[in-house]
């Protein structure tokens, strides 16, 4: 399964990766990369494939122990550690990827909520909160700060950041700093511009929620 033909490649899998991104190489490659070099009798690309052979599968490599590791020719002591350090690391990075930040159970708690967080702003925050298939949280992201009483209605990049972040569901709020939560004719335009985006994607749009002085207005709650 895991073998390396003579002169596979024209290039590198360092200058692969530049010119052709990780996606496209090979799980040889990729560990070659971390390995960085071979032995006297190995390339640092044939002591992958040597590695690979061994555990069969990524699943098996991924459970092998330093000292396991340490067993194989041409794997000491630095380069399994430096193995196990990127193992761990990527069981953090899909950990923090599965987490989510809350879920949403309504405009009332999440209103309520989210008027306590913003509570001392003195600038206009609009901030998108990115909703899974549960109303979880994936992200809170903040989109613009502004001058006082101005926010941008274009939801252009809110619905890229939607997209990149599979969400199914999002949620808008931004904060009046005066304190004076009911909406604006701007504020009523800029709503029903995300909604029909939203629509026009197979987004749902849950809320656009208005907050100031400890206080929320709900278009949802209002419609």
């Amino acid at each position: 399964m895991y073998e390396v033909k003579e002169n596979p490649y024209p290039m590198r899998p360092r200058e692969r990766l530049i010119l052709l991104g990780e996606q496209q190489l090979s799980d040889i490659e990729l560990l070659a990369i971390l390995l960085r070099t071979g032995t006297k009798k190995e390339s640092a690309l044939e002591l992958s494939a040597h590695l690979l052979r061994h555990f069969e599968t990524l699943s098996n490599l991924r459970r092998a122990s330093l000292s396991e590791l340490c067993e194989l020719s041409g794997i000491g002591q630095v380069k399994a550690t430096e193995m196990r350090a990127m193992i761990e690391l990527g069981k953090r990075i899909q950990l923090a990827k599965n987490q989510r930040e809350g879920q949403v159970l309504g405009s009332q708690e999440f209103g309520q909520r989210i008027a306590q967080e913003m509570l001392n702003l003195e600038q206009e925050h609009l901030i998108a909160t990115y909703l899974d298939g549960q109303n979880q949280i994936i992200e809170k992201r903040t989109i613009f700060i502004g001058a006082v009483n101005h926010a941008p209605a274009n939801p252009r990049e809110i619905l890229y950041h939607a997209i990149k972040n599979l969400a199914v569901g999002l949620l808008v709020i931004h904060n009046h700093p005066s304190g004076k939560v009911k909406p604006s004719q701007a504020d009523k335009l800029f709503t029903n511009k995300i909604m029909s985006s939203c629509e026009n994607l197979g987004i749902n749009f849950v809320d656009h929620i208005i907050v100031g002085a400890g206080q929320y207005y709900s278009f949802r709650e209002h419609c």
